[in-house]
């Protein structure tokens, strides 16, 4: 059997997972732009016209004025009360991208590492590696901090100091499946004090979900897709199990997770010829830098046990872009859609 990842190195890797979108993401794949969501929510009143920048956000038409104060659990047990959001501070890239949804965006006024989409690429960058610093973000004078879990977690000290100054921090659950979507964007609307235009975005993402059909091929076998996690430079390479965050995406697509019906039981377990082997992908599934940290294509089959598989035999890689594939919000639908051209395209399939 494969070694299997320790605790402490898959928490390093969830970390660092967004850590190249935010570096140049020239020749990316964006799921937004490469196959936006189709459907009645096009015309939405509710959703303004989609951005030409590949990954933007696309925000609500309306924007709602915060109806504040409200108070909310925090997801580290601390009631919170938010009294204004005129400066807002979200942590992850995922958070900024339900603010800016929301029609919320102009009220931020700071970036984490892991928000890449052009929308915040002129906010002040306040974490390096997610090392949030307490004194960068209160020179911003917040109102509200919003952060993952994670984030609030290996910050700890940060976080604390942040609250120490007066400043509310609000900590939310870690989305890792498509079911986490609807009560994130819930719970974020309701901590800014916009719980109508919650609803709105709520259904704008729901309506485009179910405007995709999951591929199918003729025979009715689902494809086996294997997630890699790769960061070349720092000789990373590994493959989804159960718990990888991709599970869903891929079943949702119309596949089979590869790691997970290989039994891999942690979330990530490191690419050896025999892991492959016991995947056996059809398709590959990976992040747009991961792929170009190995010299893209052709430098991903030259790993070992890759070009072996059925999945590197026809060369069928999908590729999202890094901040997109695993935030799970409402740019979701269009990496689902995405993920479902790319791994049932006729191309592929030769």
């Amino acid at each position: 059997m494969p070694r299997l990842v320790s605790p402490a190195l898959i928490a390093v890797v969830l970390l660092a997972a967004p850590l190249a979108g935010c570096g140049s993401t020239t020749g990316a794949t964006s799921a937004a732009a490469a196959a936006p969501a189709t459907g009645p929510a096009a015309s939405s009143p509710t959703a303004s016209a989609s951005p030409t920048a590949q990954g933007a956000v696309i925000p609500l038409s309306h924007t709602a004025e915060p109806r504040l104060p409200v108070t909310v659990t925090s997801a580290d047990g601390q009631r919170v009360t938010v009294n204004a959001a005129r400066r807002i501070v979200p942590l992850s890239g995922s958070l900024s991208e339900l603010v800016f949804s929301l029609g919320l965006g102009s009220r931020v006024v700071a970036r984490d590492v892991s928000t890449t989409f052009p929308q915040a690429a002129g906010l002040p960058l306040l974490s390096t590696n997610h090392a949030i610093s307490a004194e960068s973000v209160l020179a911003q004078r917040p109102d509200v901090v919003l952060a993952d879990s994670s984030t609030g977690t290996s910050n700890a000290t940060a976080i604390t100091q942040i609250r120490a100054a007066g400043v509310p921090v609000i900590t939310f659950a870690d989305p890792r499946q498509l079911s986490d979507i609807d009560p994130r964007i819930a719970a974020v609307a309701d901590a800014l004090g916009v719980p109508q235009s919650g609803a709105a975005l709520t259904q704008r993402t729901d309506t485009e979900f179910a405007a995709i059909q999951p591929g199918a091929h003729t025979d009715g076998a689902k494809p086996r897709v294997a997630f890699l996690y790769l960061r070349g430079k720092s000789a990373v390479y590994l493959i989804g199990g159960k718990g990888s965050g991709a599970e869903s995406l891929i079943t949702a697509a119309g596949g089979l997770d590869a790691g997970t019906a290989a039994g891999f039981t942690a979330p990530f377990t490191p690419i050896t010829s025999e892991a492959l082997a016991q995947a056996a992908p059809d398709a590959i599934l990976l992040m747009s830098q991961g792929l170009a940290s190995v010299g893209d294509v052709d430098g991903l089959l030259k790993l070992p046990g890759i070009a072996q598989t059925p999945a590197g035999h026809h060369r069928r890689i999908i590729s999202i872009e890094d901040g997109e594939l695993l935030s799970y919000g409402p740019r979701t639908p269009a990496v689902l859609q995405s993920i479902v051209a790319q791994l049932f395209a006729e191309k592929a399939a030769k």
